[in-house]
């Protein structure tokens, strides 16, 4: 009985398409050309149907093969292999070879396959990835302002610990409508800031330009609009997750973690981890344990893998945060790099217990 796996070549323009009987390797493939608007891949999905194929492995070409997952998704079989695990020999390198030694490399089981997960997580993620970007461009934007504030020789975040909070917007809106009293605007701060009056009125103390003012104007009308994205973004994933509140809850008690770090954890493995049968094999996925470079029985460098970079961000200052743990650690006599990074595979390790029926703690 006939087995039939497609390979496809992705490009952004063209896929190159090769179907090939698991059963009867040694036989011609199947070959066809179809272009990636979405009338063609709907001729590519009846053409496979036609042929029998019951199975199909692409490569992660950009973000490119999305669309071609989504067309084939609810029909067959699908994987995603990195790309590097296919790569031909130097000079040998063709559209529909490539498309054929995929199908050849997964029969032999030879290929890095990615994980790529069901419709609801993904629509999880790519709202958690979007609230992470928009928070990296509040942190960016600070800096600017910053910076913008230093060429106005004002040294406001010198005697206030946050920039962007409420007394410091106050005075960052007042400055850049014109206000260049540094007694009003220090009166404008709340009586909680840990500075006398003194101090403030030194530091608002400046050289402000009408040009630096229009600045600071747009950038406080881009800080409320990141603000804004995030507040709705918030209100999003938690109406998104809400059948899965009770595992938000209880991930974010673990030490370390909040329901933000919970939500990300959730977005990226899913509401129970069952893609990784042990914690082991969720920390090597992440890239939060000791790589290893070995030849001539000599490991030429520890250097972990790069894994999940989303995942990394909320494992690593999650382990760190366990305070007593490390200071036992490098009490110990390890050294901070490598007592950071234990940390982190022991942190991330405790997660996946934290849900319901997820992989056994192992940590």
């Amino acid at each position: 009985m006939s087995y039939k796996i497609a390979g496809i070549d992705v490009h952004k323009k063209v896929l190159m398409v090769v179907v090939i009987d698991a059963t009867t390797p040694e036989e011609k493939p199947e070959r066809r050309r179809f272009a990636t608007l979405p009338s063609d891949l709907q001729r590519l999905l009846i053409w496979l149907r036609e042929q029998g194929v019951e199975e199909a492995v692409m490569e992660s070409t950009a973000q490119y093969w999305r669309s071609v997952w989504l067309e084939l998704e609810p029909h067959m079989r699908l994987h995603l292999a990195q790309a590097f695990s296919n790569r031909a020999p130097r000079g040998r390198k063709h559209d529909f070879k490539d498309a054929e030694r995929l199908v050849r490399r997964l029969i032999a089981n030879e290929l890095i396959l990615s994980f790529v997960p069901g419709g609801e997580q993904r629509t999880w993620r790519n709202m958690t990835r979007m609230k992470l970007q928009l928070t990296r461009d509040r942190v960016r934007l600070q800096n600017q302002m910053e910076c913008l504030l230093e060429e106005m020789r004002i040294k406001l975040s010198i005697v206030v610990s946050n920039l962007l909070g409420a007394s410091g917007i106050r005075m960052l809106r007042a400055l850049a409508k014109g206000e260049t009293d540094p007694k009003q605007l220090a009166q404008l701060g709340d009586e909680r800031l840990q500075c006398t009056e003194e101090q403030l009125v030194d530091a608002l103390t400046g050289r402000a330009q009408p040009l630096h003012r229009e600045m600071l104007a747009l950038q406080l009308e881009r800080l409320q609009l990141i603000d804004t994205q995030i507040a709705k973004l918030n209100g999003l994933i938690a109406q998104a997750m809400k059948p899965h509140q009770e595992a938000v809850m209880r991930l974010a008690e673990v030490p370390g973690l909040g329901v933000d770090s919970a939500q990300q954890i959730i977005a990226e493995v899913g509401e129970q981890a069952s893609t990784f049968p042990s914690a082991a094999e969720l920390t090597s996925w992440v890239g939060t344990c000791p790589g290893k470079d070995e030849s001539a029985e000599q490991n030429h460098s520890s250097r972990s893998a790069k894994g999940n970079k989303y995942l990394r961000r909320v494992a690593e200052p999650g382990g760190a945060r366990c305070g007593q743990e490390e200071r036992q650690l490098l009490s110990g006599g390890v050294p901070a790099p490598a007592a950071s990074l234990g940390l982190s595979v022991r942190h991330l390790g405790r997660c996946p217990s934290t849900l319901p029926r997820g992989v056994e703690d192992l940590a």
